[in-house]
């Protein structure tokens, strides 16, 4: 992360207080010009080998790149107001002869789209390895914590028994779900594009096709089947919804962390430097999650962009420009705070304190309620049958809660129950540790199916 002294006068967050700076510099001016330049080169070496553009003219045109400064091309853009053409004039300044070769046949957009579909390429690298650091670090205590009990919780209310190894399980089978979704749309995403004007190849026609194929084989991107100016904003709608979805999962995973923090429950927390950390400006005993509540207002900013990538998709006829101006605000953002609040998930669970001592006194503070289920199906299983089993424990919970009685003590107590399933079995439902199921199992399930 970079300070402020490292920057003059920033205006955006993003630029000293969220992201990585890897990610950052993949969207910079300075990279996307980079990026922009060597697809005019590249296509210019591809039309060459086809004997499109004349011998010996790439050569001076892929030198040229490396001498192009972006204060000359936002120059000249200020002149003719066409931010392609002025790359490709400030090109042609560098190139000699070989300027006038530059962006022959193509239009803007065969340039700019290929080139975001490099930054594409690139930020989905970093999203990748983010995921894949998450995973290990799930994995790691799912594979810990599989056998130690926990309360369960539904509608916020007592449940039944369940580990915590469980319980990340879930959100590490979650998390794998989404690296699938990706490995998916990613060779849509990752498109360049050179079908022209209108998309009918026109312009280097016969050569079109197999100029966008060389193109974006040396570039390392697909190509498409068919598009109109641009590639079909569909392709960014269903980026940003996968990685909507993504957040949300993470703003999920957090958001447990956040309540199992709280002090009433305390059974897990996120690191606390005790010798510097300050909890709060006023009250000095607080130590806050802070770092999940940081993902959570993030993750809902990466949401935010959905609506506009969809209206992004309504283009007049067979371009219009509505799409670009928030696209240079919308991509940057989703890529910068994804790959930030993925980091910022990995660093609290792999930092996670959990707090076994405090799980089993939650447990046993409930009194053995949340073992009502495991008598239901023990006694279900005598002559007394489902639905009496389920009625008589209701029955003795309502009766405990009504007279200020243990469950524990009140279902001990029962003469049907003690009848029907005896001492030796009411003692084992009351031990939560046998009412875990297949947790152990599952978990372990999970860790083989993750890439």
């Amino acid at each position: 992360m970079g300070t402020f002294c490292e920057y003059m006068n920033p205006v955006s967050v993003l630029d000293y207080r969220y992201g990585t700076e890897e990610m950052r510099n993949i969207f910079r001016a300075d990279s996307y010009l980079g990026f922009l330049l060597d697809v005019e080169a590249t296509l210019a070496e591809v039309q060459e080998t086809k004997k499109i553009i004349p011998k010996n003219t790439s050569e001076n045109i892929r030198k040229a790149t490396s001498l192009v400064k972006r204060e000359r091309v936002e120059e000249i853009e200020s002149e003719i107001n066409h931010d392609i053409m002025a790359v490709v004039k400030a090109l042609e300044e560098k190139s000699g002869n070989a300027g006038k070769w530059i962006h022959f046949g193509a239009t803007s957009y065969d340039i700019v789209d290929t080139a975001r579909s490099i930054q594409h390429k690139n930020a989905l690298a970093l999203i990748e390895k983010a995921i894949d650091d998450l995973i290990i670090s799930l994995s790691k205590l799912a594979k810990k914590h599989k056998k130690t009990v926990m309360l369960g919780r539904t509608h916020g209310q007592w449940a039944t028994p369940i580990t915590f190894g469980l319980k990340i399980a879930v959100f590490l089978s979650e998390l794998n779900r989404h690296k699938e979704r990706l490995d998916e749309i990613k060779p849509r995403i990752v498109t360049g594009k050179f079908l022209g004007a209108v998309g009918s190849g026109a312009a280097m026609a016969p050569h079109t096709l197999e100029v966008q194929t060389e193109v974006c084989n040396r570039l390392g991107l697909n190509e498409p089947l068919a598009t109109t100016q641009i590639l079909g904003r569909d392709r960014i709608a269903e980026l940003v919804a996968w990685g909507s979805n993504l957040a949300t999962s993470l703003e999920k995973f957090t958001l447990e962390v956040r309540n199992l923090q709280r002090s009433d429950i305390g059974e897990v927390a996120e690191a606390f430097n005790k010798k510097k950390q300050v909890g709060s400006s006023t009250m000095a005993q607080k130590k806050n999650p802070i770092t999940s509540e940081n993902i959570g207002g993030l993750a809902r900013v990466v949401r935010s962009m959905i609506y506009t990538t969809y209206e992004n998709n309504l283009q007049w006829h067979e371009r219009d420009l509505a799409n670009s101006s928030s696209e240079r605000i919308i991509l940057p953002q989703f890529y910068i705070l994804l790959e930030y609040i993925l980091i910022k998930t990995e660093n609290v669970f792999s930092n996670l304190f959990v707090n076994v001592e405090r799980m089993k006194e939650n447990l046993d503070a409930a009194e053995g309620l949340p073992m009502a289920e495991a008598f239901v199906i023990s006694l279900s299983k005598t002559d007394l049958g489902r639905q009496a089993a389920h009625e008589l424990i209701r029955q003795i919970t309502m009766d405990a809660e009504e007279t200020g009685k243990k469950f524990s003590d009140a279902v001990c107590e029962n003469k049907i129950v003690r009848e029907k399933i005896g001492e030796k079995m009411i003692a084992k439902c009351l031990e939560p540790k046998n009412y875990v199921g297949h947790s152990s199992e599952i978990v372990d399930r999970v860790l083989n199916s993750v890439k």
